[in-house]
């Protein structure tokens, strides 16, 4: 997985990060917190975003939250 993460407008410390193919919250939450289970950090902050969790859309930007 590509690092695509960028600041994210407004500050806070929050980066983004654009849905790929394959993509899952586990892989995602792996790459950025090195740890998979933090998963519910990233739903948590999309929820208005992410329909189902198991179902990530292609293209969705998500704003991945510092680590808590």
């Amino acid at each position: 997985m590509a690092d695509d993460s960028s600041d994210a407008q407004g500050g806070g410390g929050q980066r983004t990060y654009t849905v790929k193919s394959g993509d899952t919250l586990s892989k995602i939450s792996q790459h950025f917190y090195g740890d998979p289970q933090k998963y519910e950090d990233i739903y948590f902050a999309n929820r208005d975003k992410i329909e189902n969790p198991d179902n990530l859309s292609v293209g969705t930007e998500l704003v991945i939250p510092d680590a808590s």
